[in-house]
């Protein structure tokens, strides 16, 4: 049995992240801005409890985590959606945005290190608008690009513990996408040249295999059906 903390496990990929380590008899926590929807989300999901944790808070992360015992994996999936562009610059989503991404998610490393062993791992969460950046991904794009340099970083600071980044693409069934109009998703199924979009058990499936190959260290792992190509 492993012990598993899910930074931003209330909805989304955390969340079936989640539920996939918990049904497979690991110790589980998750974390969610709200208090009451962690411990929802807890219960709904398997895990041994949830905690309120907000990485757009870095100075509170502490605090929030010092109850928390040795750990094997540390998944760091909190993300935000931002829609910003130069000409209609928001400073205030922007800084947001960046805050929690490289100050919440190294603070977060930061509270934790000493629960971290040799064997332990992190998985962190960026996305391909650093590749494929869109009109309003401004913020979004810059910060998903300065997830190459945290994971790096982290991975020489904290050896041997192992540091991967994953960027997931479309992902079809996940809440966001699952909203969006079925030609958009269509459209996007015939730029990829697997045919299909990513599904939420790919990147659980994806997450996993960074946590547990003991040989893969320091990688940006796309999991998008080859996306980029088309």
């Amino acid at each position: 049995m492993s012990s598993v903390l899910v930074v931003g496990g209330t909805s989304g990929i955390g969340r079936e992240f989640a539920r996939f380590r918990a049904a497979r008899g690991d110790e589980v926590i998750l974390t969610g801005r709200d208090a009451d929807r962690a411990g929802t989300a807890a219960k709904e999901t398997g895990a041994a409890r949830g905690i309120a944790l907000d990485l757009t808070r870095p100075r509170e992360i502490a605090g929030a985590l010092r109850d928390i015992g040795p750990l094997d994996h540390l998944v760091l999936s909190g993300v935000a959606r931002d829609e910003n562009r130069v000409s209609e610059y928001d400073i205030e989503t922007a800084l947001s945005l960046v805050t929690l991404k490289l100050v919440g998610y190294t603070e977060t490393v930061h509270a934790l290190r000493e629960q971290l062993h040799d064997d332990s791992a992190i998985v962190v969460f960026g996305g391909q608008a650093k590749e494929r950046p869109y009109p309003g991904a401004t913020t979004v794009a810059t910060v998903n690009a300065g997830v190459r340099g945290l994971v790096n970083a982290l991975a020489v600071e904290l050896a041997p513990v192992r540091v991967n980044a994953l960027h997931p693409g479309v992902v079809g069934d996940s809440p966001y996408w699952q909203g969006k109009p079925g030609e958009v998703l269509a459209g996007l199924r015939a730029r990829t040249p697997t045919g299909r979009l990513a599904t939420m058990a790919d990147v659980v499936d994806a997450v996993d295999f960074l946590l547990r190959n003991r040989s893969v260290n320091a990688v940006e792992l796309s999991v998008d059906g080859g996306w980029l190509l088309g």
